[in-house]
Parts: structure tokens; C-alpha cells; sequence
């Protein structure tokens, strides 16, 4: 039977997310009861609190939202128009939060996805899944919501190269859901050739609490270089997963407690989904921010954050750089070919077969293939193979000496290591 989803705010934070009036689905009704869909009588002033407020992408990235937002404005004008997609393509299988907000907050992401086309005068708006129920809940929403601008939703077959933002504005456009090559980005030239903003759900469910009360209080939150509450996944250690409303800047260590697990049961942690890589165990005296992660060599990606407890960090990086060669579009050599070498080299230690010459080319690729191919998806392959190699060597010694034990036992990492696809999310 599935697990389900353990969802909660961080203490003594007035959540901004995750708040649901008392019910985990939030219909048009108490919505509007609790704030929602305010009038938006100055678009210029609420861009201006937008950058105020210091807001960063939450799908990756953490890109500067109100560099994007002006962006496409000044595009948009210069073509005649705009577009905005709410990309809830959530390709991270350790990541269920895009999918929760989609199926439990449909009006607080068309909110935003109001709020931001009014903001870049788009004329049209798409919502982008994979999940049926998240397709569905938002059906529902928009034959509910206050006016604006016509609201698509675009469903497709889930992949996790398909929430990239030019796969995105590719399968809405009518082509498959796969990456293209960069420029024109789709700031320049996206959707129907018209500027394009694509923003993560997550980040489109900010901006009604900025509309409402300002960037300063959006600030009151967070750190100085990352403001604000985010949304964290957090799976392993033999605990059923959790969604988290955290403040940036909490102590990975507090987060753990928090969770139910010791921290002497952490011997590193699976950051920011598959693509920011693994961290030792000196991610305890880290605290979950940007510029802390980034240090690091890290990041905090998509906020999803698996715990190794027992698990073969070898194994681990195994099975993710196996799922990098099975999920890449197919479309790149360098990609294509990259991510097969490093998933053989790294199934190789696991199994005892690899030599010292195989981690010296997995160390080489790790350095040479970044920035290769139409997406980021060869970069998140690199930054498995170069994590497991800095941040445990005494365990990729071990593999090449006298093999793993718990490798050796039979213990399997899943195909999709730390996925939450099966949690029930009522």
C-alpha cells in the first residue's frame, strides 16, 4: 500500500504554501475567503515589490523572477505580445511538491499565473503537467476562477527532460516533449514564436502573498540571498516522505530533528533532487540555503532532499547515473554517449569490477562534459559522478580495494532511487 505524505510547516512560520483553511483541497470559495485574487489596479508597482521581495525560481534554477518577468514585459511589447506557462512538469522523482500544490492549491498557482501574465501583459496562459490528477484538479479551477486571461492546460507524457522550459514551449507548440537548442531562449522567442515566460508552479504560488502584503515582508523570511519560504520533499532513512514549508536559512541538522531522524543516522544527503548531487556528512552543519549550498559545491535545485542512512552512496550515484542514461532525450552524442559511459563506469564499482583507470576517466568526464547539449541534463550527470568522488572517497577506495559489504549482500537501490510517484497525497 502507498505511504502517505506527511505534510507540515516549519514552526513559528505563518505558512504561505501549504495553507489550506483547514482542508488539503482548497476550492474558488475559500480561496476568495481567505485574500485571494485581490484586484491587480498597478502591474508596474507589484514588478517593482517582485524585485523587491528578492523572489528566486523555485524549479532549479533560482533565477531572479523579476529579471525574467521584465524580460518577457519588453519583449512582449516589442512582438506584440506574450505568453506565460506554470510548468508543473515535475520531473524530479524525488519531488512531489509541484504535484501537491497542483492537486491541492489550483487557485493559489493560477493566482499567480494571473498575476504574473498581467504583469508581462501576456494574452494567453498555460498550465503544463504529466499527472492526470494535477491536469484535472486545475481543470476544475479554471472553470472556477475570477477573469483573465484564457487559461490552457497541456498534459504530457511525464519524462525528466520534459519540465525543461524549452521542452516545454516545444510540446505546447506541438512537438514532442523534449529540450531544443539555445538561443533564441524562450524569453526571445517561445509559444507560438511570442515571448514566453516559463515559471515553476512553486514560484507562481509566491507571488499572491507579494501582491498582498509586499517584497519587505516577503523578506521577513529567509536570508539576505534567499528570501522567502520554499517547499522541500524530503525522503529516505526509512521514514515515509514528507513536504515541508521551510524557511530558507534553517539548519539541515534542525530539519532533521524535525523529521524524525537523528542526526547521527545521516551519513550525507541526495541535494536538490538527481542534479545538484550528493553531500557527506558534513551537510549537518550546513543550513538550506543558496549561496550556503552553492559553497558547498551543491544546491538547492527543486528543494528535494534524500537521506542517506545505510544506503551505498556508490549505489546510490549508480542508480541515478543509470536513470541520467535512460531519461535523456536522445538527441545530444554528447549527452547520449556521456551519460552511458559514466552510468557503466559507476555500475562497475559498484560491483567490484571497476579500476583505478575507470575513476580517472569518471573523474575526467565529470569535468569535461558540463555544458554539453541542448539541457542541463549531461550537467546533472556530472555533478553525481564528481560529488561521489569528492565528497566520499573513502567509500569509492573501499569499492576498489575490497568491494562494499552492503553492496555485496544483495542490497538494491530502486531503479528511481527516493521517488515519491507511489505516496497518496489526500
Amino acid at each position: 500500500m502507498p505511504l502517505s505524505l506527511t505534510v507540515a510547516t516549519w514552526p513559528e512560520l505563518t505558512p504561505r504554501l501549504l495553507r489550506t483553511g483547514g482542508a488539503h483541497s482548497e476550492d474558488h470559495d475559500s480561496y476568495i475567503a481567505a485574500g485571494g485574487y485581490r484586484d491587480l489596479t498597478d502591474p508596474e508597482r507589484l514588478l517593482d515589490e517582485v524585485d523587491r521581495s528578492g523572489l528566486r525560481g523555485r524549479g532549479g534554477a533560482a533565477f531572479p523572477m523579476a529579471v525574467k518577468l521584465r524580460s518577457v514585459r519588453a519583449g512582449g511589447r516589442d512582438r506584440g505580445g506574450a505568453i506565460v506557462v506554470a510548468n508543473g512538469e515535475e520531473g524530479e522523482p524525488a519531488s512531489i511538491k509541484d504535484r501537491w500544490l497542483l492537486r491541492n492549491r489550483p487557485h493559489l498557482v493560477l493566482d499567480g499565473l494571473r498575476l504574473a501574465a498581467t504583469i508581462v501583459g501576456a494574452q494567453r496562459a498555460y498550465v503544463y503537467v504529466s499527472d492526470p490528477a494535477s491536469a484535472a484538479s486545475v481543470e476544475t479551477a479554471v472553470a472556477q476562477r475570477h477573469p483573465g486571461p484564457p487559461v490552457e492546460v497541456v498534459t504530457v507524457t511525464p519524462g525528466y527532460v520534459a519540465g525543461e522550459e524549452t521542452a516545454a514551449v516545444r510540446a505546447i507548440n506541438g512537438g514532442p516533449a523534449k529540450p531544443t537548442d539555445k538561443p533564441p531562449r524562450p524569453f526571445e522567442q517561445g509559444v507560438a514564436t511570442l515571448p514566453t515566460l516559463v515559471s515553476n508552479v512553486e514560484t507562481l504560488a509566491n507571488l499572491p502573498h507579494i501582491h498582498a502584503h509586499g517584497g519587505q515582508d516577503f523578506r521577513s523570511v529567509g536570508t539576505a540571498s534567499s528570501p522567502g519560504s520554499f517547499l522541500a520533499t524530503i525522503t529516505g532513512a526509512g521514514r515515509p516522505p514528507a513536504l515541508y514549508e521551510l524557511p530558507h536559512g534553517v539548519r539541515f541538522a534542525e530539519v532533521l530533528e524535525f523529521h524524525g531522524v537523528p542526526a547521527e543516522m545521516a551519513t550525507g544527503t541526495l541535494m536538490g533532487g538527481y542534479f545538484a548531487g550528493l553531500l557527506g556528512p558534513g551537510v549537518l552543519d550546513a543550513t538550506l540555503d543558496h549561496e550556503t549550498l552553492r559553497s558547498l559545491g551543491s544546491g538547492l535545485g527543486c528543494g528535494a532532499i534524500s537521506i542517506l542512512n545505510g544506503d551505498c552512496p556508490v549505489a546510490v550515484a549508480a542508480a541515478v547515473l543509470a536513470y541520467f542514461d535512460r531519461e535523456n532525450a536522445g538527441q545530444c552524442g554528447s549527452c547520449f554517449n556521456g551519460t552511458a559511459a559514466m552510468a557503466a563506469a559507476a555500475a562497475g564499482l559498484r560491483d567490484g569490477l571497476a579500476t583505478g583507470d575507470d575513476i580517472a576517466r569518471l573523474r575526467r568526464w565529470s569535468r569535461e562534459l558540463r555544458g554539453r547539449g541542448a539541457c542541463a541534463t549531461l550537467d546533472g550527470a556530472a555533478n553525481i559522478a564528481a560529488s561521489l568522488l569528492d565528497q566520499f572517497p573513502a567509500e569509492v577506495a573501499r569499492h576498489l580495494e575490497n568491494g562494499c559489504p552492503a553492496c555485496q549482500s544483495g542490497g538494491v537501490i530502486p531503479a528511481r532511487p527516493y521517488e515519491v510517484e507511489a505516496v497518496m497525497m489526500a
